[in-house]
Formats: structure tokens, C-alpha cells, sequence
């Protein structure tokens, strides 16, 4: 069963070096079968940090299949909040054990990015060390916005049929890549690996084995490279160590004695799950917890969690919690948190997850609501957008919004109900916007969340589009 701990709203995966490469090596047996790509993220506190202010980034991570502790900020965290992971799982140290097992398992791997020549560089010296190795292909784009990506190398990865695709575009990028590319690439496994590149051909050199395990080769890396690093270290020490502060104070706070003891109620009706969690959950009932959840998915992907009497959340709880959200949406439903405590909904706004989940009252009403207070023309033709805008529903979506642009001058797209935009939803909404102003047509976004916004201005999208802040349809 996959565990996890949630540090900073990050769930990172509670695995040891072996164990990482065990399921690394399911992922791609799994994914030969069914064509299923597994996205997998080497988090360090950089990342943790990044994803604190980019919603996209921050799902892409509650959502890969594997998310390892690439760094010991992140594992001293996770024990400071009573979770015992063993070790860290460097991107540096995956890559390596994994291209053994793949030439031993005969898996092919493509490297896709890095400076000219170090992929390449790194692929020869793998081959060396195993012989059997498997050179799927190499690659090496030039820099520049995933969005503006020249189609050939993903046409070029996808006819190679790799097994393992190791990308290192840096972060959050490559994790967007793989988010916005990795099912149409087809491979059983996509890694963001970050600098390893580097590290592998002496590009960039690597601290002593014992700064590496006392948590200290950000130090080394300093030295090396003190005016390219020192900003985002500050940045990235203060980032980390203040939110974690709050964190930690918050869940030790709620870490009261147990008045109700725990237990889980699991009840089948009308295709929907209702799932009664009560008392305090934590790392010692994390199992029952997410064993529920999964019985529940035999049946249906439509789950109602009712939080009403539950005490505590600890951070594996929490973990459970994403697991089982993130099973339900890949059989195409999902999770709805019912009647949660305020302490707990205070925990879970702290980590950045109450927009992950659904959350309503005990009337089934969603506690997060957009006031609607701008009245629109009635000429205007609304198109009310889905939930989620990714790469599973951007492409359906671009068609009906074109169709509509032939017949109406004035078109609003409706975020209402919108969660997550991811950059595959940014693509195509740049291409809807470029065929209104071709055709002279009127075009804006409305009732867009915080969430949805920030991506938007993270590419600046905003100069590009109209924003209404809140609209309501006249009658």
C-alpha cells in the first residue's frame, strides 16, 4: 500500500532507495499493459516551496504517482511531524540504480533535456557502466516556455517508445511537461530529474557522501555557485522553515487526547459512497483509513466523506486522504469532504488542500462560493467551464468554444466551477483567443478563483484576456 506524508501540502511518498526502484520497475510493467504513463516527482524543498504559490505545480505533485523526498529538509519534516521516513530518495541516486534495472530488465529510457550535449554525455556514460542499457533516444530543446514547444520532440519521443523518459527541463517546468505531454508520449514512466544530468557528467559536481546524508550539501552547492544560488537558498530556507513552522504549531496544537474513538463507516447508495470517518486519524490507522476508501472504488469513483465527528488529521491521515481523491478522478469521479471541523478546514486551507478537495456543509452546500454581482448583456453567450481544464478535457472544450465563435460576437467563459488550470488548458485558451481576434470577436474569462487566477498571471495571461471578476446571467 502506498504511503504518504503531506509536508508543506506536498504528498511525499514514504520509501526507501529499493523500494523507490521496486516500483519504479511495477510502474513500467503496469504501464506496458495498459499504455498508463506514471508521473513521478524528486521533491526537495525548492519545489515545496515553488508549489506554495503554483496551484498547477502543487496538484501535478498531489497527483504523480510517486513523489520522493529529494532532500532532508524534507525528511527532518516529516519526522518532526511524527513520520518516520527512512531515508532520502535522491533524483541523482534514481537515476543510476534505475538504468541497472533497466538493463537488466531490458527497459529502453530516453533523456530529454539539459544544456546541449550533457544528455547525450550522461546516455554514453550509462551505457558504459551497463552495457546492456537500452538508448531509446536523446534530446536537448532550447529554452523556452513548454507552451511554445517545437511538436517534434514529443513526436520524436512518442515513435521511440521509450519505456522511461528522464526529463530534465528544471522545476516546475519539466513537472509540467509531463503533466501536459505525458499521456500523448505514451511512456509507462516520466521522471523529473532536475539537475542530475549535470551531476552524472561531472558538469556539476556532487558534495561528499557525508554532506549529503547530514543534510548539508546545499552548502557544497553554495560554494560552487554562490551568485546563481544564494537568492533561492534564502528563499528557499525562510520559504520552507516559516510554513512548516506554521504547520507543525498547527497540527500540534489540534494533537489533543482522543474523546471519540476512531473508526471508519462505509455505506453504498445510488452509485455514491458515504464514508464516516470519526475520532483522531493518524499514522496508526492510515491503512484502515485508505483500505476504506479503496473499498469504496470497487464500487463506485463518486466518494462522500463525512468528517463531522473526526478530532485530529495528522500528516499521513491528510496523505490518505489525497490518495484517495487521486484514485477516484482517475476512474472519473471523485472526493467530497462533508461537514469538516473548522480546525480541520483551517489545516487543510494552511497546506493549500482545500481547493484539492470538494468540501461542503452539512446542507451539501460548497463552502467556497464566488459572489456573482456583475449582470451581463443578454447578447452575451456564456460557456460554463469544466472543473478542471488540463490535458484531458482542454482539447473538447477548444471545439465547442470554436463552434461558438462562428455564431456569437460576444462570447464569456464561465470559471466558475473551475478548479485547476493546468498549461495545456493555458495552450488552448491562447489559440481560442487568437481565432476571436481573427474574427473580430469578443471574448473574456469570468468568476475566475484565486487558484486559476495566479496561473493565469504567472504566464501573463492577463494582458492577453478580459477578466471579469463576477458576473451574473440576466434572467
Amino acid at each position: 500500500m502506498r504511503k504518504l506524508v503531506v509536508v508543506l501540502g506536498v504528498p511525499i511518498d514514504n520509501l526507501t532507495m529499493s523500494e523507490t526502484i521496486d516500483r519504479l520497475d511495477s510502474f513500467v510493467q503496469i504501464g506496458r499493459e495498459t499504455g498508463k504513463t506514471h508521473q513521478v516527482a524528486t521533491v526537495n524543498a525548492d519545489f515545496a516551496v515553488k508549489s506554495l504559490n503554483d496551484p498547477e505545480l502543487r496538484l501535478l505533485l498531489c497527483e504523480a504517482e510517486m513523489a520522493t523526498a529529494d532532500g532532508m529538509p524534507l525528511v527532518w519534516g516529516a519526522r518532526l511531524l511524527g513520520i518516520d521516513i527512512p531515508e532520502r530518495v535522491a533524483g541523482a541516486d534514481i537515476v543510476p540504480a534505475l538504468a541497472g534495472r533497466a538493463a537488466e530488465k531490458g527497459y529502453s529510457i530516453y533523456f530529454f533535456g539539459a544544456a546541449d550535449g550533457i544528455a547525450q554525455k550522461a546516455a554514453d556514460r550509462l551505457k558504459e557502466q551497463y552495457p546492456n542499457l537500452k538508448i531509446a533516444g536523446v534530446a536537448s530543446p532550447p529554452f523556452g516556455s513548454i507552451l511554445e514547444m517545437d511538436r517534434r520532440y514529443i513526436d520524436e519521443i512518442k515513435r521511440s517508445k521509450a519505456d522511461i523518459v528522464l526529463v530534465a527541463l528544471g522545476n516546475p517546468k519539466q513537472e509540467k511537461w509531463i503533466g501536459m505531454y505525458g499521456r500523448e508520449i505514451g511512456a509507462p514512466v516520466a521522471i523529473g530529474i532536475g539537475g542530475t544530468l549535470d551531476f552524472m557528467t561531472g558538469q556539476t559536481k556532487r558534495a561528499p557522501a557525508w554532506m549529503q546524508k547530514t543534510g548539508l550539501e546545499w552548502v557544497y552547492r553554495l560554494l560552487q555557485e554562490p551568485q546563481r544560488l544564494w537568492k533561492r537558498y534564502v528563499h528557499d530556507l525562510f520559504g520552507f522553515s516559516s510554513f512548516f513552522v506554521r504547520q507543525w504549531w498547527m497540527m500540534r496544537q489540534q494533537n489533543g487526547p482522543a474523546l471519540i474513538l476512531p473508526k471508519t463507516d462505509l455505506v453504498l447508495i445510488d452509485q455514491t459512497a458515504y464514508l464516516t470517518l470519526s475520532g483522531r486519524l493518524d499514522r496508526n490507522n492510515y491503512e484502515e483509513i485508505v483500505m476504506s476508501g479503496m473499498e469504496a472504488l470497487k464500487e463506485t469513483g463518486q466518494i462522500e466523506i463525512n468528517l463531522k465527528e473526526t478530532t485530529f488529521l495528522d500528516s499521513s491521515a491528510i496523505g490518505g486522504l489525497v490518495l484517495i481523491a487521486k484514485q477516484a478522478r482517475e476512474q472519473g469521479g471523485d472526493v467530497c469532504l462533508k461537514e469538516v471541523p473548522d480546525r480541520i478546514l483551517q489545516t487543510l486551507t494552511l497546506l493549500k488542500l482545500d481547493q484539492f478537495f470538494d468540501i461542503v456543509d452539512e446542507n451539501g452546500k460548497p463552502i467556497h462560493v464566488s459572489p456573482q454581482t456583475v449582470f451581463v448583456e443578454p447578447s452575451t453567450h456564456v460557456i460554463r467551464m469544466p472543473r478542471r481544464l488540463d490535458v484531458n478535457t482542454a482539447e473538447n472544450q477548444q471545439i465547442k468554444i470554436m463552434q461558438a465563435l462562428q455564431s456569437h460576437d460576444d462570447i464569456l467563459l464561465d470559471f466558475t466551477e473551475t478548479r485547476f488550470l493546468a498549461s495545456a488548458g493555458l495552450a488552448s485558451l491562447a489559440h481560442i483567443q487568437k481565432e476571436a481576434q481573427r474574427l473580430n470577436k469578443k471574448l473574456r474569462l469570468a468568476n475566475c478563483s484565486t487558484d486559476v487566477q495566479r496561473v493565469i498571471k504567472m504566464v501573463r495571461f492577463d494582458s492577453l484576456f478580459e477578466i471579469v471578476e463576477h458576473f451574473k446571467a440576466p434572467a
